[in-house]
């Protein structure tokens, strides 16, 4: 069964062929890093780690770039608040990288697949000054004030993934650009100066202590000093880094417009070319019946609910909802979501220690390798029906309940089946929903954790004795171990 998936260009499923029929170029929206991540990120991450673990599994070689937006009013506005016994930063350089540091953090910690590459906006503003320029060249741009407008009544096709026609389209951005462009639909590339007092406000909290004073940063450029504009840096940091056309753009629903709307209105407009040919989108994640944002205030950072759940249960939570459906968080969603891991694990645990024993022979019949294929067939038309883990999850649970009822049984047991189910479980459950069989109930990365935490505590008494050079060699050893170690004024923090 070919793979299926529905684009939200045409609006329709359509048969996935890449432009290469061996690679797939893969871009996916990333953060902007003025907050934690919560698990409404955790849930969109997860689901574009399963669909760049199946396109594998399918036999493509994966390009997967996403990005991260580290230059942001959002970012300037927390510039000197407090946080803790510290404050964030004094930079909105500084402000990002300590929320990249846990960003990478929490990626890590909820057992996704490395990105090929995560690509941050302050590093690419060469390319995106060069992508202005040739869209001023191309008549699709023009710079009033210092700041570069997308006239978007030039762009024949603008409105194509959202479904609205130009007439349609409201205002974009500030009030006070409105002055600057030709028409109010006409959206930044590139705006003159550093950021304003009034964005700056918009953004900052009155119950919050700050310690600095906000200064975004700013660039040179062919049009004065300034900051790029949010829609031209995905289209810069995509070509960039996979082509000028790519197979596949995910992200959110909430992006569909006018973010990814631009994108494709700048990219087209330089390249000549289409952007990308499959536009996939993760529907709402929604806490007490709103979206989950930080913005709002309801969330709950990545980081917690990985310690108060487990990396497992939150996956199978995530997994047990296609990416475009909405899904709510409740506890008692949480709940069954431990529950069913609990019963997945559960059974691989059982069948893997009857495999290892006696009773598991080579000679005795059971209907479990029909049970096998019925899963891998289920399965796979699931995965390829756009994706739809949900239906996958339950292929799945099949499998766990024909095993179950073999091992309910009086032995001795169908070595062959029960091996081929286990295979089935570790290939589709682990290599392709990404939970992992093997951390129980954390055993060797909680011991790996007390005693990275016990050197640490030895490296600390050294320093305090003023034995630098010894504690030198300490963090030189871990760091050797594959133990990232940074001292912050919290103390030390380490990344395995």
């Amino acid at each position: 069964m070919t793979l299926r998936v529905l684009n939200t260009l045409s609006g329709e499923r359509e048969p996935f062929e890449p432009a290469d029929p061996d690679d797939v170029l893969l871009y996916y929206c990333g953060l902007t890093v003025s907050d934690s991540a919560h698990l409404g990120h955790a849930r969109t991450w997860t689901h574009v780690d399963v669909i760049h673990r199946w396109l594998e599994h399918l036999g493509y070689g994966v390009r997967h770039v996403e990005n991260i937006t580290d230059v942001n009013e959002k970012i300037v506005a927390r510039i000197g608040e407090r946080d803790g016994d510290a404050v964030l930063g004094g930079s909105e350089r500084e402000v990002a990288e300590r929320f990249i540091d846990r960003l990478l953090a929490d990626m890590r910690s909820l057992n996704l697949k490395r990105a090929e590459v995560y690509p941050r906006v302050s590093e690419h503003v060469p390319e995106i000054i060069d992508l202005i320029e040739t869209l001023i060249e191309r008549g699709y741009a023009y710079e009033s004030n210092g700041s570069v407008y997308f006239d978007v009544t030039e762009f024949p096709d603008y409105g194509k993934l959202s479904n609205q026609s130009i007439e349609a389209v409201e205002a974009q951005g500030a009030d006070e650009e409105r002055a600057e462009k030709r028409n109010p639909a006409d959206f930044a590339l590139w705006k003159a100066g550093g950021v304003s007092e009034a964005a700056v406000a918009e953004h900052r909290v009155a119950d919050r202590t700050y310690e600095a004073d906000p200064t975004g940063e700013t660039w040179d450029s062919p049009w004065g000093p300034g900051r790029p504009g949010w829609h031209i840096e995905c289209s810069a940091m995509s070509m960039t880094h996979l082509d000028d056309s790519i197979d596949l753009h995910v992200g959110g629903r909430d992006l569909v417009f006018p973010h990814h709307e631009n994108e494709i209105a700048q990219t087209e407009a330089a390249t000549g070319g289409t952007f990308a040919r499959y536009w996939l989108h993760a529907d709402l994640f929604e806490m007490d019946d709103e979206k989950m944002s930080s913005s709002l205030g309801n969330f709950i950072p990545v980081s917690e609910a990985v310690e108060r759940f487990g990396t497992n249960p939150l996956r199978m939570f995530f997994v047990s909802s296609s990416y475009n459906s909405t899904q709510t968080y409740s506890e008692a969603a949480i709940e069954e979501a431990l529950e069913r891991w609990e019963r997945l694990e559960a059974a691989h645990d059982r069948i893997t220690a009857v495999l290892e024993g006696p009773e598991a022979r080579s000679k005795v019949g059971s209907s479990l390798g029909d049970a096998v294929e019925e899963t891998r067939r289920a399965f796979t038309a699931a995965m390829n029906d756009d994706f739809n883990t949900r239906e996958a999850l339950a292929a799945l649970f099949e499998l766990v309940a024909a095993a179950n009822r073999h091992l309910d049984a009086e032995g001795p047991y169908d070595y062959r089946g029960l091996h081929r189910a286990v295979e089935a479980l570790e290939t589709f459950g682990g290599d392709v929903l990404g939970f992992d069989f093997g951390d129980g109930s954390g055993g060797d990365v909680e011991i790996a954790d007390e005693l990275v935490e016990f050197v640490l505590g030895l490296r600390e008494t050294e320093r305090d004795a003023g034995n630098y050079e010894r504690a030198d060699e300490i963090r030189a050893g871990l760091e050797a171990l594959g133990v990232e170690v940074q001292d912050t004024d919290e103390g030390p923090q380490y990344r395995l």
